[in-house]
């Protein structure tokens, strides 16, 4: 149960650190709005599988 509660802090550290780096990098190209959530999605796409795999990782160790 305690690695769900990985997988959400995760999550919301992927969905907020890409949201700010969308809005550094694309913000004036895109559109302030448009570049953050474009970052929040693709920032959240690492983050999950990120933690699967060092989830996986520790069950096996």
């Amino acid at each position: 149960m305690i690695y769900l509660y990985y997988l959400l802090a995760a999550m919301g550290g992927g969905l907020i650190g890409g949201a700010i780096g969308g809005i550094i990098v694309g913000g004036k190209d895109l559109g302030y709005d448009l570049a953050a959530m474009m970052g929040a999605f693709y920032g959240l796409l690492p983050a999950i599988s990120g933690i699967a795999i060092a989830l996986l990782a520790l069950n096996f160790l």
